[in-house]
């Protein structure tokens, strides 16, 4: 997977990525700025792209 790949990622976590994207924009942030910071925040949210498997460390 290269940088900046989305493919790891469940549609879930790009809805929100796109929601929080949103919310950056309406505050005044430049597009290309609030789509970093919306993969930012969501990496922070939930880690990263997908997890498989049960007791995964937090």
């Amino acid at each position: 997977m290269s940088k900046g790949d989305k493919s790891a990622y469940t549609d879930k976590q790009k809805r929100q990525v796109k929601h929080i994207e949103e919310g950056y924009e309406e505050k005044g942030v430049p597009a290309k700025e609030a789509k970093r910071r919306a993969w930012a925040t969501e990496n922070k949210i939930s880690g990263g792209g997908r997890k498989s498997g049960s007791g995964r460390a937090h």
